[in-house]
């Protein structure tokens, strides 16, 4: 999932969620009868307990519930009655009873009516235009904490059990859940009850429940049917959606070597959007908003088709990690969040090697590093002890950062070492609960005697980032002798007593063959070759190298014979520690200069993004940014006049993504050319689609918007409000 959709207003702040140990859930059947015009639901749930120890009550989960019954149900003897108390501060709803309960099994059974939201919490309505008219469809959203509100549950991902889920629905509306529908019986009143095969062994955050007024498109891959599901009439845009499925499921189950577990897998595309997130992982449900999963060939760009792949690869990988083996709590977020990103990479450049996603790794751990060189970082394995804080744990560290550090560790012990070290890991802890060391231990197993433990301990349990200064570099018989200083990198703190990490280091005599070093504290390389050093090499470190002025300008004289990647890596590097005060900033903008126009489309995608946020330091000072702005557009407009407003024929991917993102850059900072161009081909598109192809579409209309006077406004609102594309 991409962030929380928790609503901190409806409890206190910082109450802690854990439950009592005394009883343990193995079963709920639950019936569900929504009334969706009047925004509420009644409920009945049979909950399967196993009473551990004598007690005089029974608490779980619950929030904006009303109870109207309760009894508890011995496997032999009579019910007996429990009084009801809720708990609206901390979440709960406990079950007292006039005796003590003794160990063993037991059936609880609650009759209750819940809310449906308007926000994705719990069960919630989502309301969307038609050509029909205005309708209303329901779904849930249940991570971190919210399957309480839907039904009285042990809301915490150790609780696994199995669901039986009823529901009492519009007969002429579809029903979708984990599981593929078992029955359906007319009631003979416009309404049908339609009941769900069991769940498997999962948490309660992992159910869905959704009905209205969908299609359902499908196709089959290894045995599973795999599904879109959307309001009626845009079936066509799932056709791209569907066929990445496919893909990506069955290189899972390759990768993975346990193939999945559910009859079928549906991605269901939700009207609207959520300031929360914009997918869940529901076992056998996925959950989206319509703009991540479905594709209008008159509107979506080439970075809509990459961000739907993305969408679909990251939720299924999750499939695995985080459904079939899910984390013990929350403070292990990260083995469910950064296995997901990181698998969703691999497997974009599995796919996709054309769109040249490896680059984007780079980017992905610049915003990880941004984030935890100040102070207010936090480890990837955190503290978690509320619903607030679990909710905020969904944060660049736990996904950006647990990504980089994979990638890192998969880099050091090997990729074929890896796979087999996760493999075992899932088949171990299928339809179980971990924490990160039962993956470390299961590395341990396959790392050859590397300590994989104690690296990913650092890296894990610490915050911060890793600086390797370059101290010396020293020419002899044909090789370089490196001598390297580990430091911590920060923004906000330059006196700041270093961490100490165990560092993988990957480096080179650029041109010649790589070595590598577990760096502790200092370390000595001798590599193949003289000539410039490279650390970091195929930038897989998650860490910042500092290069003395002589060190980085021969570097920067054998700029070109970089690889796009360590070209990335290296501008990233000069630019954050300019930005930092350990090296002038000029070091980054002289890279810049040292790029010929052809170079990789994605280097001057990181050119044009550093160049814009440089402008905004001049903000406030007319005179300076001036003069800034003009250096800035004599870099940009050459390339810009290379790749053209038109796409050709067989360009790459980064080719057109970087297009859109020079003319955003260029109006920007104030390039007249360009706005005259876009407003020329804005206006003329309305006698001419043709004049503003849908890949410059959004580009276009945003740089119009940010320009408009009152007449261009007002034809922007009336064409935003008759837009039917999410």
């Amino acid at each position: 999932m991409a962030a929380p959709a928790h609503a901190v207003a409806d409890g206190a702040s910082l109450t802690t969620t854990q439950l009592p140990r005394t009883v343990r859930p193995t079963h709920y059947d639950v019936a569900i009868v929504p009334h969706a015009d009047k925004l509420s639901f009644d409920g009945k749930v049979t909950v399967d307990v196993r009473v551990l120890q004598p007690t005089r009550s029974i608490t779980l989960n619950a929030l904006n519930m009303t109870f109207a019954s309760a009894r508890l149900t011995p496997e032999h003897g009579k019910a007996l009655v429990a009084k009801v108390s809720v708990d609206a501060k901390h979440q709960t709803a406990t079950f007292t009873f006039d005796k003590s309960v003794a160990p063993g099994s037991y059936k609880l059974a609650m009759a209750y009516t819940g809310k449906i939201e308007t926000q994705p919490n719990g069960l919630f309505a989502i309301d969307y235009d038609t050509k029909s008219g205005k309708k209303r469809a329901l779904y849930t959203q249940f991570e971190n904490s919210d399957a309480r509100r839907f039904i009285p549950s042990w809301d915490e991902p150790a609780y696994k059990a199995t669901f039986d889920l009823t529901v009492t629905v519009p007969s002429d509306e579809m029903a979708v859940s984990n599981m593929p529908v078992a029955s359906k019986t007319e009631l003979g009143n416009g309404m049908a009850k339609v009941t769900f095969q069991p769940t498997p062994k999962m948490s309660t955050y992992l159910l869905f429940f959704g009905v209205g007024d969908f299609d359902r498109a499908t196709t089959t891959s290894d045995g599973t049917q795999i599904g879109v599901i959307m309001q009626k009439g845009k079936s066509a845009q799932a056709a791209f959606a569907l066929k990445s499925a496919s893909e990506v499921l069955h290189d899972y189950n390759d990768y993975f070597g346990v193939k999945y577990p559910l009859p079928k897998l549906d991605n269901i595309a939700a009207p609207g959007s959520s300031q929360f997130f914009s997918a869940m992982e529901n076992w056998g449900a996925i959950f989206t908003f319509e703009y991540a999963m479905l594709l209008d060939p008159s509107f979506s760009t080439q970075g809509d088709k990459m961000n739907v792949f993305n969408t679909e690869a990251h939720e299924m990988a999750h499939q695995w990690f985080g459904d079939l083996v899910t984390m013990n709590w929350w403070d292990n977020l990260w083995l469910n969040e950064g296995f997901a990103s990181w698998m969703a990479e691999r497997e974009t450049e599995l796919r996709h090697p054309e769109w040249n996603t490896v680059l984007d790794t780079v980017g992905t751990r610049e915003g990880a590093m941004s984030r935890d060189a100040v102070a207010t970082t936090h480890p990837i394995v955190q503290k978690i002890d509320t619903v607030e804080q679990a909710s905020q744990a969904f944060d660049t560290i736990t996904y950006s950062k647990g990504e980089a550090v994979i990638r890192m560790l998969e880099a050091y012990v090997g990729p074929d070492a890896w796979r087999q070290g996760v493999r075992n890991y899932i088949k171990a802890h299928a339809y179980g609960n971990t924490v990160s060391d039962d993956l470390w231990h299961a590395m341990d197993g396959v790392a050859g005697g590397k300590p994989i433990t104690q690296v990913a301990h650092d890296f894990t349990l610490q915050p911060g980032v890793p600086l390797i200064k370059v101290d010396s570099v020293v020419c002899s018989d044909g090789a370089t002798t490196v001598k390297l200083t580990q430091g911590e990198f920060t923004k906000d703190r330059p006196n700041k007593k270093p961490l100490h990490w165990h560092v993988p280091v990957i480096a080179q005599v650029v041109g010649s063959a790589k070595a590598s070093a577990l760096v502790d504290g200092h370390a000595t390389m001798k590599l193949p070759g003289c000539g410039p050093v490279l650390v970091n090499a195929g930038q897989s470190g998650y860490y910042r190298t500092l290069y003395a002025p002589a060190q980085l300008a021969a570097l920067k004289g054998d700029f070109n014979k970089l690889a796009p990647i360590d070209q990335l890596g290296l501008m990233s590097d000069a630019w954050a520690e300019g930005m930092a005060g350990l090296e002038p900033v000029s070091d980054f903008l002289d890279m810049a200069k040292a790029i010929p126009a052809d170079a990789n489309p994605t280097i001057w995608s990181e050119v044009a993004g550093s160049l814009t946020a440089l402008d905004s330091y001049y903000r406030g000072d007319k005179v300076r940014q001036t003069r800034f702005r003009a250096y800035a557009v004599k870099q940009l407009k050459p390339v810009f006049a290379r790749v053209g407003w038109d796409a050709k024929p067989g360009e790459s991917t980064s080719t057109t993504l970087l297009r859109t993102q020079l003319i955003g850059a260029l109006a920007e900072l104030g390039d007249q050319d360009m706005l005259n161009e876009v407003r020329r081909r804005y206006a003329e598109q309305a006698s001419n689609p043709k004049a503003l192809p849908a890949a410059l579409r959004k580009t276009v209309y945003a740089i119009v918007a940010v320009n408009a006077d009152a007449a261009t406004w007002d034809k922007l609102h009336a064409q935003a409000k008759a837009e039917t594309t999410p």
